[in-house]
């Protein structure tokens, strides 16, 4: 199992954050989406579900998006996954957590399950950001944009401790900004092509050959 002081020095870093047109979906209530306050404490305790493991798989992204993480609290994860039972060691057909007619769904969250399923390593794969939180457009949380240099080096302290709970997995950094983070880390991770933007072909291809060498 991980180790219980990088991730106690990581749960701690990770709900000490609070910025401008910036979520952290482990301390905030959104009244926008959430259907109530214990959408926090849910959140927090999905993470938990989701790190319950010695993973053989990290995969690195870029930050939170407003139809996954931001409602979800599990990185590259969409409500409607949640529901469907398709996300290993969160309780099969968990409640929602928005206020939405129909569930939050996410392209990249759909696309990377399903290949982590297919491939077999899904009961093994830990997903995470290398900034941590929600950026959001001004005045619109339920909206997404790039971190700023400056917020993503924020995250590179809960990167590193997340990092040092899981020595011996594999990492993948999907995208270039989460490439970057990593090296900031000193750690080296196989590149994949972001599967937004056309990406969905050549994420599949890339991470197909890093599961199987």
């Amino acid at each position: 199992m991980p180790s219980s002081t990088s991730l106690s020095r990581f749960f701690g870093l990770l709900s000490s954050y609070a910025g401008d047109q910036v979520f952290n979906p482990w301390t905030e209530h959104d009244p926008g989406t959430d259907l109530d306050r214990n959408a926090v404490q849910a959140r927090r305790q999905r993470l938990r579900a989701h790190l319950a493991t010695q993973p053989t798989l990290i995969l690195i992204g870029e930050a939170p998006g407003y139809q996954g993480c931001h409602v979800t609290g599990i990185p590259f994860t969409s409500e409607r996954l949640l529901i469907a039972g398709r996300i290993p060691r969160v309780r099969t057909r968990a409640p929602r957590l928005s206020t939405r007619h129909i569930p939050w769904s996410e392209p990249s969250a759909t696309t990377i399950w399903s290949a982590l399923h297919e491939l077999g390593v899904a009961d093994h794969t830990v997903l995470w950001n290398a900034f941590p939180w929600h950026p959001y457009k001004e005045g619109n949380r339920q909206s997404n944009r790039t971190p700023k240099p400056a917020e993503r080096a924020l995250g590179i302290p809960v990167l590193k401790a997340l990092l040092e709970a899981f020595p011996r997995a594999t990492l993948g950094a999907v995208g270039r900004h989460a490439e970057k983070s990593l090296t900031e880390c000193g750690v080296q991770a196989h590149a994949l092509r972001h599967p937004s933007m056309g990406g969905v072909s050549a994420f599949r291809r890339g991470l197909k050959q890093l599961i199987r060498g």
